[in-house]
């Protein structure tokens, strides 16, 4: 805000006054607060420091001792600068004890060898004082306006580190209490060198309270947090100080004659704005953050960012190292393996049935549009710890609304299948939804639906939907009293008989219970990697592919720690060829006139029928069984699809055919 001494000296009132400096010439760029006139000898303690003291020196001391403590009053109440005109009490010059004093004690010494006006002087000074203040007023108005809209805006870290680095021209940077770079902006200089050996560099910056300036190492400090929670600091960096300031010429002080001895680069204190500016932008930081409190942590807000960097080359390969590599994960020179965690089936409230149907309370499903998020973030944190306990290195987030993708940094290619089989492992102890469950997602009453979610009044139909009174269909396949069917897989008591055929996906019993089918370890979740890569440059193929493998293995009923390209078979093929136009051809060749049926039919669904069909290995009493279906009624469904398409249900080429186009239907509907 202030001019300098320096800048002071260059003004045209001094300059007519032809100044020489004759001591103290480190102390050249001291801010002058005020310029004061004076020709009394205790002057000192009506100053209040920062003050230009102009004199003609008629009412110094006369004697050596009486001028060195006038010298040392002002340097003690830190004063800028003395200036002293000639010609009524000193001819020649100063005396050299004087000279001799302020240089001891740094203090600029000015000779005015020419008569100068000293109004002028001060009229010119406090000018531009006054100029100063008024831009320092503006630029502040700028910055509270500024970090008000971010504010508002609800913007990011990094576009609240941008700003601030753009209003100050200084490289600004935000790391978290463990020193890692969570946000930074290198303001036209070298990102490189401002992050290189980041955290060692960050524990030397040390300032003496919450906002203060470590002029030795050069760094503007505040802590960011709120609520009595520091979470992080935010770092300027001001060229006023540490190893960016020239050196500049020290005096041994206990020589009278003042003998050069070294160089020092005393701090120069960065502007009040800047002070305000940081404090501002770590107010807008803490805000940003109380309003997230519910949202993903800022670190692992940067690996979302830089995953998604990598799936859709919004950032250069070699920015997104940088990033990580200030963010404490090293990805240059490693072994990268796309992993993706998701649960086998999407967000209940996605999927359950009709939106009017009531959530079971007891239900950890249930939650309406929240449990999605909460689900998925839940997750996200799982797979977090998990990289933790097995002490594994990646970069770790959602990539989607359902699943949660890591780039593990491995330091060689042996270590691929020890550090996934490690990280399955802690997955699963990570989850406490490891135990078996049924697959029919059963309420605590017992009520299912036939398509595995709960009926409010626990009957079904053979078709999965409930009639209001728990009777029977006009087909055969229940009785009016809910119990046995007649093709003998149900008791007379209602209870399943042994050896019955049943569904995969949690059908109903008579009695309004589900069948205990088992589902894998981890409570639902599937893990699927990639293939190895060698270089960052690589890493999207890698987690794509992790990606597709997950999407095509949610039908894979198989207990496998992790899923590899290898293992999703037909399936895999199919979903990674989903996009392709001539399997989508090929499954409206195959199926197009069954959808077609059931579109204008929708109680009697005829897809579901064949693949029961197909998937029993064309043995009609288990598909019925698993369709839920009488004998008689099942056979005449079959007869059905028959005439729809067209084609002979004995031939094993044409079953084969369209139990591919079944699959291919799954891999195309799967989001």
């Amino acid at each position: 805000m202030f001019p300098t001494v320096r800048e002071v000296l260059a003004l045209d009132p001094v300059r007519h006054g032809a100044p020489r400096l004759v001591a103290g010439d480190v102390g050249l760029d001291r801010p002058v607060r005020w310029v004061h006139v004076s020709e009394v000898p205790d002057i000192a303690p009506l100053l209040g420091g920062g003050e230009l003291v102009l004199t003609t020196g008629i009412g110094l001391p006369a004697d050596d001792a009486g001028l060195r403590a006038f010298i040392g009053d002002l340097a003690d109440v830190g004063v800028s600068g003395l200036v002293v005109e000639l010609g009524r009490r000193y001819v020649s010059g100063v005396p050299r004890v004087m000279a001799a004093a302020a240089e001891r004690r740094r203090l600029p010494l000015v000779e005015l060898r020419r008569a100068t006006p000293f109004v002028r002087i001060t009229e010119a000074v406090h000018a531009l004082i006054v100029d100063a203040q008024l831009t320092e007023l503006r630029a502040t108005e700028e910055i509270h306006q500024r970090f008000t809209e971010l504010s508002v805006e609800g913007a990011g870290p990094g576009e609240v580190v941008r700003q601030a680095a753009e209003l100050s021209g200084c490289p600004v940077v935000l790391e978290n209490l463990s020193r890692q770079v969570l946000a930074y902006d290198p303001a036209g200089e070298s990102a490189e060198l401002l992050l290189d050996c980041w955290e060692q560099h960050s524990r030397r910056i040390r300032p003496a309270g919450r906002t203060a300036y470590d002029g030795d190492n050069g760094w503007l400090v505040t802590t960011v947090g709120a609520r009595g929670q520091d979470w992080g600091r935010l770092l300027l960096r001001w060229p006023g100080g540490g190893d960016l300031a020239a050196g500049r010429r020290v005096l041994d002080p206990s020589e009278e004659g003042g003998v050069p001895v070294g160089t020092v680069t005393p701090p120069v204190a960065p502007p009040t704005r800047l002070t305000i500016l940081v404090e501002r932008a770590a107010s807008t930081l803490a805000l940003g953050r109380l309003i997230r409190r519910d949202a993903e942590g800022l670190e692992r807000q940067i690996h979302r960012t830089l995953l998604t960097a990598l799936l859709d080359h919004s950032l250069p390969v070699d920015e997104v190292a940088l990033r990580a590599r200030a963010l404490g994960v090293v990805l240059e020179r490693r072994h990268l393996v796309g992993v993706v965690v998701r649960h086998r089936a999407d967000d209940p409230a996605g999927e359950g049935g009709p939106a009017t149907e009531t959530p079971h309370p007891a239900d950890p499903g249930a939650g309406g549009s929240a449990a999605g998020p909460a689900r998925l973030r839940d997750l996200a944190e799982a797979v977090g710890h998990a990289l933790r306990e097995a002490k594994l290195t990646g970069l770790s987030s959602a990539v989607d609304d359902h699943a949660v993708g890591v780039l593990l940094a491995l330091p060689e290619p042996a270590a691929e299948e020890r550090a996934l089989a490690a990280f399955a492992t802690a997955l699963r102890r990570t989850r406490p939804d490891t135990s078996t469950r049924p697959a029919g997602h059963a309420r605590p009453d017992g009520s299912v639906r036939s398509d595995g979610l709960a009926r409010l009044d626990g009957h079904a139909r053979s078709d999965g939907h409930a009639r209001s009174d728990g009777s029977a269909r006009s087909d055969g396949s229940a009785r009016s009293d809910g119990q046995a069917r007649s093709d003998g897989s149900v008791r007379p008591d209602g209870q399943a008989r042994p050896g019955a055929p049943v569904r995969e996906d949690g059908p109903a019993r008579s009695n309004g219970r589900a069948n205990e089918v088992a589902r894998p370890a981890g409570g639902g979740l599937l893990i699927a990697a990639g293939s190895g890569v060698p270089g960052l440059r690589e890493a999207r193929r890698s987690l794509i592919e992790a990606r597709q493998i997950a999407d095509a293995a949610r039908r894979d009923r198989r207990d496998l720690p992790v899923f590899r390209l290898p293992h999703v078979g037909l399936a895999g093929l199919l979903h990674l060829l989903r996009d392709e136009p001539r399997l989508q051809t090929f499954v409206e060749r195959e199926l197009g006139a069954l959808l077609t049926y059931d579109a204008q039919h929708p109680r009697e669904q005829l897809l579901g029928t064949l693949r029961a069909y197909l998937e029993q290995g064309r043995n009609k009493s288990a598909a019925a069984g698993a369709a839920h279906l009488s004998r008689p009624a099942f056979y005449e469904r079959l007869a059905r699809i028959r005439r729809v398409l067209d084609v002979d249900l004995d031939s094993v080429e044409a079953c084969l055919s369209l139990h591919v186009a079944l699959l291919a239907l799954d891999a195309i509907r799967t989001p």
